[in-house]
């Protein structure tokens, strides 16, 4: 302890003086130490007890929250509404299409049926059909008409008429 007073006591400054002087000299080799790197700093995190922290509740912000809401609902809804609508058109567009195309299939076969028909149903081909199977022409009076009228050329046939009822 003498050696330290002594010291203290020849320099004749004081103890704050010499603390000072001390850290200029510290700070001036500071920069040689590091080689240019800067000083790494650390973050020490102090916890922090918020349970008991209670929120005050704020009738303007659920006011607020809850017609937030209901514009987003009917919003949605609105969306969901032209969004089924939409595919519902598009479906029934692919359907009237589908359609479309059925019937000019019917069409088609529907014509291709009455040209089978007009080349099946010409008298000439049914003639020379007739011929080749052997049938022959009719003899007049062979031809009965269901229509009551008999012709005129061929024999009739005997009918039983009821005679007409009286009227009382």
């Amino acid at each position: 302890m003498a050696a330290c007073t002594t010291t203290y006591f020849e320099d004749g400054r004081g103890w704050n003086a010499r603390a000072a002087e001390r850290n200029a000299a510290l700070m001036a080799l500071q920069p040689e130490r590091r080689h240019g790197a800067p000083t790494p700093e650390f973050a020490f995190p102090r916890p922090i007890d918020n349970s008991r922290l209670v929120k005050a509740p704020d009738p303007a912000r659920v006011r607020e929250m809850r017609l937030f809401v209901a514009a987003l609902t009917i919003l949605f809804s609105l969306m969901m509404g032209f969004g089924v609508q939409h595919f519902f058109c598009i479906e029934k567009g692919y359907r009237v299409e589908a359609e479309k195309q059925v019937r000019d299939q019917l069409r088609e076969e529907n014509r291709q049926l009455r040209l089978a028909e007009a080349q099946l149903t010409q008298p000439a081909r049914i003639d020379r059909m007739a011929r080749e199977l052997g049938l022959a022409e009719p003899q007049p009076g062979q031809v009965i008409h269901t229509s009551g009228q008999p012709d005129s050329g061929a024999p009739a046939l005997a009918q039983a008429v009821a005679p007409a009822l009286p009227a009382r």
